[in-house]
Protein backbone atom coordinates (compact mmCIF):
# COMPACT_ATOMS: atom_id res chain seq x y z
CA UNK A 1 0.00 0.00 0.00
CA UNK A 2 1.58 3.27 -1.11
CA UNK A 3 1.94 6.28 1.72
CA UNK A 4 -0.71 8.59 1.71
CA UNK A 5 -0.26 11.88 -0.04
CA UNK A 6 1.92 14.08 2.63
CA UNK A 7 -0.32 16.83 3.90
CA UNK A 8 2.61 18.05 6.57
CA UNK A 9 6.39 17.58 6.51
CA UNK A 10 8.84 19.43 9.33
CA UNK A 11 12.22 18.70 7.85
CA UNK A 12 15.24 19.17 10.12
CA UNK A 13 13.71 21.78 12.36
CA UNK A 14 15.20 22.54 15.53
CA UNK A 15 14.48 25.05 18.18
CA UNK A 16 16.46 26.43 20.76
CA UNK A 17 15.76 29.40 23.55
CA UNK A 18 19.52 30.51 24.23
CA UNK A 19 21.74 28.05 25.89
CA UNK A 20 18.29 25.77 25.86
CA UNK A 21 17.88 23.58 22.99
CA UNK A 22 13.98 22.26 23.06
CA UNK A 23 14.11 20.75 19.82
CA UNK A 24 17.29 19.18 18.22
CA UNK A 25 16.67 18.43 14.10
CA UNK A 26 13.26 17.04 14.33
CA UNK A 27 11.50 15.69 11.47
CA UNK A 28 7.99 14.38 10.68
CA UNK A 29 5.69 13.57 8.24
CA UNK A 30 1.77 13.07 8.27
CA UNK A 31 -0.24 12.38 5.28
CA UNK A 32 -3.48 13.13 4.05
CA UNK A 33 -6.03 11.69 6.24
CA UNK A 34 -3.57 9.84 8.91
CA UNK A 35 -3.89 9.38 12.38
CA UNK A 36 -0.65 9.65 14.30
CA UNK A 37 0.29 9.74 17.44
CA UNK A 38 3.45 11.90 18.90
CA UNK A 39 4.53 10.37 22.57
CA UNK A 40 7.78 11.03 24.71
CA UNK A 41 7.96 12.00 28.78
CA UNK A 42 7.39 15.24 30.26
CA UNK A 43 9.80 17.89 28.73
CA UNK A 44 10.32 15.72 25.52
CA UNK A 45 9.87 18.73 23.16
CA UNK A 46 5.81 17.71 22.38
CA UNK A 47 4.44 20.68 23.10
CA UNK A 48 7.49 22.82 21.34
CA UNK A 49 6.98 20.99 18.74
CA UNK A 50 3.00 22.05 18.40
CA UNK A 51 3.91 25.22 18.48
CA UNK A 52 6.17 25.50 15.50
CA UNK A 53 3.93 23.94 13.77
CA UNK A 54 1.11 25.65 14.57
CA UNK A 55 2.99 29.44 14.47
CA UNK A 56 3.13 30.11 17.40
CA UNK A 57 7.53 29.98 17.76
CA UNK A 58 9.76 29.73 14.72
CA UNK A 59 11.79 27.35 14.20
CA UNK A 60 15.63 28.16 15.03
CA UNK A 61 16.38 26.23 11.77
CA UNK A 62 14.89 23.74 9.24
CA UNK A 63 11.20 23.75 7.04
CA UNK A 64 7.58 23.14 7.96
CA UNK A 65 5.63 22.43 4.59
CA UNK A 66 1.86 22.19 4.59
CA UNK A 67 -0.09 21.10 1.46
CA UNK A 68 3.29 22.00 -0.05
CA UNK A 69 3.60 25.39 1.22
CA UNK A 70 5.85 26.81 3.39
CA UNK A 71 4.50 28.16 6.64
CA UNK A 72 8.24 30.13 7.28
CA UNK A 73 6.96 33.21 9.10
CA UNK A 74 3.44 32.83 9.25
CA UNK A 75 1.50 33.63 12.33
CA UNK A 76 -0.75 31.57 13.87
CA UNK A 77 -4.32 32.65 12.65
CA UNK A 78 -2.72 32.50 8.98
CA UNK A 79 -1.49 29.04 9.39
CA UNK A 80 -4.91 28.17 10.85
CA UNK A 81 -6.96 29.75 7.36
CA UNK A 82 -5.09 27.27 5.81
CA UNK A 83 -5.91 24.19 7.36
CA UNK A 84 -4.47 23.18 10.79
CA UNK A 85 -6.48 23.62 13.94
CA UNK A 86 -5.22 22.69 17.78
CA UNK A 87 -6.79 22.01 20.84
CA UNK A 88 -4.36 22.74 24.20
CA UNK A 89 -3.44 20.71 27.19
CA UNK A 90 -5.42 23.33 29.38
CA UNK A 91 -8.50 24.35 28.34
CA UNK A 92 -8.72 27.34 26.92
CA UNK A 93 -12.51 28.07 26.44
CA UNK A 94 -14.29 31.36 26.76
CA UNK A 95 -16.25 30.32 30.27
CA UNK A 96 -18.39 33.33 30.58
CA UNK A 97 -19.85 32.91 26.80
CA UNK A 98 -22.29 30.26 26.04
CA UNK A 99 -21.24 26.77 24.07
CA UNK A 100 -22.89 28.23 20.95
CA UNK A 101 -20.90 31.57 21.14
CA UNK A 102 -17.58 29.62 22.24
CA UNK A 103 -18.23 28.05 18.57
CA UNK A 104 -19.00 30.53 16.79
CA UNK A 105 -15.61 32.66 17.33
CA UNK A 106 -14.22 29.90 15.13
CA UNK A 107 -16.24 30.60 11.94
CA UNK A 108 -14.74 34.53 12.07
CA UNK A 109 -11.72 33.65 10.00
CA UNK A 110 -14.00 32.14 7.51
CA UNK A 111 -16.54 35.20 6.70
CA UNK A 112 -16.01 36.63 3.70
CA UNK A 113 -18.17 39.75 4.12
CA UNK A 114 -16.39 43.09 5.50
CA UNK A 115 -18.36 45.66 8.18
CA UNK A 116 -19.85 47.20 5.76
CA UNK A 117 -22.13 44.28 4.50
CA UNK A 118 -22.95 43.49 8.09
CA UNK A 119 -23.85 47.20 8.95
CA UNK A 120 -26.26 46.96 5.58
CA UNK A 121 -27.43 43.35 6.41
CA UNK A 122 -27.92 42.49 2.88
CA UNK A 123 -28.87 39.33 0.97
CA UNK A 124 -25.01 38.08 1.64
CA UNK A 125 -24.35 38.46 4.88
CA UNK A 126 -27.68 36.56 5.98
CA UNK A 127 -27.16 34.02 3.65
CA UNK A 128 -23.56 33.47 5.30
CA UNK A 129 -24.79 33.81 8.60
CA UNK A 130 -27.83 31.18 8.06
CA UNK A 131 -24.75 29.06 7.12
CA UNK A 132 -23.14 29.44 10.04
CA UNK A 133 -25.86 29.27 12.08
CA UNK A 134 -26.55 25.24 10.44
CA UNK A 135 -23.14 24.48 10.96
CA UNK A 136 -22.45 25.20 14.25
CA UNK A 137 -25.92 23.58 15.24
CA UNK A 138 -24.65 20.52 13.13
CA UNK A 139 -21.46 20.07 14.86
CA UNK A 140 -22.97 20.64 18.23
CA UNK A 141 -25.18 17.83 17.53
CA UNK A 142 -22.59 15.57 16.35
CA UNK A 143 -20.73 15.64 19.30
CA UNK A 144 -23.34 16.30 22.09
CA UNK A 145 -23.24 19.36 22.48
CA UNK A 146 -26.74 20.57 21.45
CA UNK A 147 -28.96 20.75 24.52
CA UNK A 148 -25.99 22.56 25.95
CA UNK A 149 -25.53 25.38 23.45
CA UNK A 150 -27.06 28.13 25.50
CA UNK A 151 -24.99 27.05 28.92
CA UNK A 152 -21.80 29.14 29.72
CA UNK A 153 -19.19 26.72 28.43
CA UNK A 154 -17.48 26.62 32.44
CA UNK A 155 -20.78 25.12 33.48
CA UNK A 156 -19.85 22.38 31.76
CA UNK A 157 -18.67 18.80 32.99
CA UNK A 158 -15.31 18.76 32.39
CA UNK A 159 -15.25 16.09 29.42
CA UNK A 160 -18.01 17.94 27.80
CA UNK A 161 -15.59 21.30 28.00
CA UNK A 162 -12.82 18.78 26.14
CA UNK A 163 -15.59 18.19 23.65
CA UNK A 164 -16.23 21.93 23.29
CA UNK A 165 -12.57 22.18 22.78
CA UNK A 166 -12.29 20.16 19.70
CA UNK A 167 -15.86 21.44 18.10
CA UNK A 168 -14.90 24.40 18.28
CA UNK A 169 -11.25 23.47 16.59
CA UNK A 170 -13.16 21.64 13.55
CA UNK A 171 -15.30 24.82 13.22
CA UNK A 172 -12.60 25.80 11.41
CA UNK A 173 -12.67 22.79 8.83
CA UNK A 174 -8.79 22.13 9.28
CA UNK A 175 -7.31 19.20 6.79
CA UNK A 176 -4.69 18.87 9.94
CA UNK A 177 -5.98 18.64 13.69
CA UNK A 178 -3.00 19.04 16.40
CA UNK A 179 -4.71 17.21 20.02
CA UNK A 180 -2.68 18.06 22.99
CA UNK A 181 -3.49 15.66 26.00
CA UNK A 182 -7.29 16.04 25.00
CA UNK A 183 -7.23 12.94 27.53
CA UNK A 184 -6.19 14.86 30.49
CA UNK A 185 -8.30 14.53 33.54
CA UNK A 186 -10.45 12.26 32.26
CA UNK A 187 -12.11 9.28 33.78
CA UNK A 188 -11.76 5.70 32.16
CA UNK A 189 -15.07 5.82 30.38
CA UNK A 190 -14.98 9.54 29.11
CA UNK A 191 -11.28 8.42 27.34
CA UNK A 192 -13.39 5.39 25.67
CA UNK A 193 -15.45 7.53 24.04
CA UNK A 194 -12.60 9.99 23.40
CA UNK A 195 -10.64 7.25 21.52
CA UNK A 196 -14.25 6.43 19.35
CA UNK A 197 -14.18 10.06 18.69
CA UNK A 198 -10.89 11.09 17.31
CA UNK A 199 -11.10 7.84 15.17
CA UNK A 200 -14.32 8.97 13.52
CA UNK A 201 -12.94 12.87 13.36
CA UNK A 202 -10.97 11.03 10.83
CA UNK A 203 -12.85 8.43 8.84
CA UNK A 204 -15.93 11.06 8.81
CA UNK A 205 -14.59 14.52 8.79
CA UNK A 206 -11.70 13.19 6.64
CA UNK A 207 -9.48 15.14 9.16
CA UNK A 208 -5.75 14.33 9.65
CA UNK A 209 -4.86 13.95 13.30
CA UNK A 210 -1.70 14.60 15.14
CA UNK A 211 -2.39 13.32 18.63
CA UNK A 212 -0.09 14.21 22.03
CA UNK A 213 -1.18 11.80 24.79
CA UNK A 214 0.30 10.08 27.67
CA UNK A 215 -2.43 7.51 27.73
CA UNK A 216 -0.56 4.72 26.12
CA UNK A 217 -3.67 2.54 26.07
CA UNK A 218 -5.57 5.35 24.03
CA UNK A 219 -2.68 6.22 21.77
CA UNK A 220 -2.08 2.40 21.01
CA UNK A 221 -5.72 1.77 20.41
CA UNK A 222 -6.76 4.48 17.99
CA UNK A 223 -3.18 5.92 16.06
CA UNK A 224 -1.80 4.32 12.91
CA UNK A 225 1.87 5.39 13.21
CA UNK A 226 3.58 6.80 16.21
CA UNK A 227 6.79 9.43 16.49
CA UNK A 228 8.63 9.24 19.81
CA UNK A 229 10.43 12.39 21.27
CA UNK A 230 12.86 12.27 23.98
CA UNK A 231 14.97 15.35 24.86
CA UNK A 232 13.64 17.27 22.54
CA UNK A 233 15.34 14.68 19.89
CA UNK A 234 12.93 12.13 17.54
CA UNK A 235 14.41 8.61 18.62
CA UNK A 236 11.70 6.08 17.24
CA UNK A 237 9.12 5.89 14.22
CA UNK A 238 6.71 3.14 13.23
CA UNK A 239 3.79 1.14 13.72
CA UNK A 240 2.08 0.67 17.47
CA UNK A 241 3.69 -2.62 17.87
CA UNK A 242 6.87 -1.48 16.23
CA UNK A 243 6.87 1.17 18.91
CA UNK A 244 6.08 -0.77 21.89
CA UNK A 245 8.84 -3.46 21.05
CA UNK A 246 11.68 -0.66 20.33
CA UNK A 247 14.36 -0.95 23.33
CA UNK A 248 15.25 2.88 22.93
CA UNK A 249 11.01 3.71 23.61
CA UNK A 250 11.03 1.03 26.36
CA UNK A 251 14.31 2.87 27.84
CA UNK A 252 13.21 6.45 27.26
CA UNK A 253 9.79 6.27 28.33
CA UNK A 254 7.18 3.29 28.34
CA UNK A 255 9.76 1.13 30.82
CA UNK A 256 7.86 -0.34 33.54
CA UNK A 257 4.46 0.81 32.06
CA UNK A 258 5.58 -1.47 28.78
CA UNK A 259 6.39 -4.32 31.58
CA UNK A 260 2.57 -4.46 32.80
CA UNK A 261 0.87 -3.93 29.70
CA UNK A 262 3.18 -7.25 28.97
CA UNK A 263 2.47 -9.29 32.29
Amino acid sequence: MSAPTALLEARGCSLRFGGITALGDVSLRIGEGELVGLIGPNGAGKTSLFNILTGVYRPTSGEILFAGRSLGGFAPHVINTLGIARTFQNIRLFGSLDVGLNVRTSFIARLRNGLLHAVRRGGAFRKQEDAIEGEKARLLAYFGLLEAARRPSRSLPYGEQRRLEIVRALATRPSLLLLDEPAAGLNPSEKLELGSLIARIRDEFGTAVLLVEHDMKLVMAVCERLYVLDQGRMIAEGTPSEIRNDPRVIAAYLGEQHGEEEA
